[in-house]
């Protein structure tokens, strides 16, 4: 597959198209596409030629399964080379069916394993506390089923006790949560102290202003309000 530089989100689909051999987390990924763009084109402070920055920003992934539409944006913004794509998931290849830090560049943390990515949030963002570094964000990417993991709770828990204003959750809904109440996720975490706003996770606009209204006191979460998953 060739592509000319520069990417933008117009070539998102086209490069998600190159990967192929997990269909069953097609949704999953879709799911995810106009979210992870907004991040990385209008919101994270993120170097593909300098991946390691202390200073940057870290996005985690949490739901890491079926994750063709975060190396699709990671390709658009240099991270990755467009001719890994058809590779996906073959034996030799270091994009594997759930993102791996040590092989991925701008891959934080490995994942796929519900529940895990937020706790690890929450963690990373009391780390960068401790050591001074007030201006990077930590944003951690979740599904609304994934919220049924306990550790999560926990974790949403202790941010909003604790102020971490470099915390940011993004919940994707796309109706899969089979015991959360229907509109009640957002109220979940503004029980427990956290800014909250639920958008049209399809509408850049609408994501962008609700990403970037942070507050200097409390975590923010934005639920991102997709078509339900059995249509995706």
């Amino acid at each position: 597959m060739t592509i000319t530089a520069p990417l933008g989100y117009a070539d998102l689909r086209p490069l998600m198209s190159a990967m192929t051999g997990d269909e069953k987390h097609s949704a999953a990924a879709t799911s995810t596409l106009d979210v992870l763009w907004v991040l990385y084109d209008q919101v994270l402070s993120v170097d593909p030629q300098r991946p390691d920055d202390p200073d940057r920003d870290r996005f985690l992934l949490s739901k890491g399964h079926g994750p063709m539409a975060f190396y699709a944006v990671l390709t658009a913004k240099g991270f990755l080379d467009p001719a890994e794509l058809p590779r996906f998931g073959q034996f030799d290849s270091r994009l594997g069916f759930h993102p791996d830090r040590v092989l991925v560049p701008g891959v934080e943390i490995g994942s796929g394993s519900l529940g895990h990515g937020l706790p690890l949030g929450l963690g990373m963002a009391l780390g960068l506390r401790a050591q001074g570094r007030h201006r990077p964000r930590v944003v951690v990417l979740v599904g609304d089923a994934e919220l049924d993991e306990g550790s999560n709770h926990e974790a949403i828990q202790v941010a909003g006790r604790w102020g971490l204003s470099q915390l940011t959750t993004v919940v994707v809904d796309n109706r899969s949560s089979s015991t959360g109440w229907p509109g009640g996720i957002a109220e979940r975490f503004t029980r427990e102290g956290w800014a909250a706003h639920t958008v049209n996770g399809r509408d850049h606009a609408q994501l962008r202003r609700a990403l970037t209204s942070t507050r200097p006191d409390r975590p923010l979460v934005v639920v991102a309000e997709v078509e339900p998953k059995e249509l995706a």
